[in-house]
């Protein structure tokens, strides 16, 4: 089962199929999984925390949108096979706890309503315990088995994210300092350059202006440890929102 990162965009990709069509053609060309274990940037908790197993209501986690999206739904069922596995692949790792309230967050069922709109296929989230990028990759790496396992492993951010900075029309060009850390970040992950992704903070260029915050950056790191040294790196999505939000996407698929 492949792997991937996705630059889920604006909360208003719910509903605007347009724009979320790469996002439908990804999904489309995935095998079944047997569940999707996505790792938010809106979900930051220490320690390692599963989210629910079982059917809740969502996290509308964003204010000043459509009444519409306040009331869109995404029953996919729970996954507590899914949870279990996970805490015996992540317990040499440290504390792994499980809060049966957590619903999904938009950066997971946003993107879900269009990688498998029919909700039939169990979700679970898991949440980005640390900044910390080595230990982000570690647990990429423990995770990695679940591909094999029909797992669909899927890190959920922006390769930029300046709210601070977004252009008021959603369609301006992209500042330059977002196109060259886009460009940096697509280059070091079609290469495969786990050093430089680490090490990101310090050798991408304006990578404090692309992220005040680091939370929507660093879902790729733990996505990146969940490659195969011979998988294919696929582009499934690019362009960016009021100039500085990228929408760009990789996925990491076995040839």
């Amino acid at each position: 089962m492949p792997s991937g990162y996705i630059g889920h965009g604006s909360p208003m990709m719910a509903v605007r199929a347009a724009e979320a069509a790469p996002w439908r053609a990804w999904g489309q060309a995935l095998p079944k999984p047997v569940a999707f274990l996505v790792v938010s940037a809106h979900f930051e908790r220490a320690p390692l925390t599963i989210g629910a197993t079982r059917t809740v209501p969502l996290v509308y986690d964003f204010g000043g949108f459509p009444k519409e999206l306040y009331q869109l739904q995404y029953a996919a069922p729970g996954a507590p096979r899914l949870a279990a596995r996970v805490e015996k692949l992540l317990e040499h790792l440290g504390d792994v706890r499980r809060d049966e309230r957590r619903g999904h967050d938009h950066g997971t069922w946003v993107p879900m309503r269009w990688l498998r709109p029919q909700a039939d296929v169990p979700v679970l989230s898991l949440s980005l315990p640390t900044h910390d990028p080595q230990r982000l990759f570690q647990i990429g790496r423990a995770l990695r088995p679940l591909r094999d396992e029909g797992v669909f492993i899927l890190g959920s951010g922006s390769l930029t994210h300046n709210l601070r900075r977004m252009a008021p029309d959603e369609n301006a060009a992209p500042f330059g300092w977002a196109a060259a850390f886009d460009a940096w970040a697509d280059d070091v992950i079609a290469r495969g350059d786990v050093d430089a992704l680490l090490d990101w903070q310090r050798k991408a260029p304006d990578a404090r202006t692309n992220h005040p915050t680091v939370e929507h950056f660093i879902p790729l790191i733990l996505a990146m440890g969940t490659r195969h040294d011979n998988d294919r790196v696929r582009v499934t999505d690019k362009g960016f929102e009021h100039g500085g939000l990228s929408r760009r996407s990789f996925a990491f698929e076995t040839v």
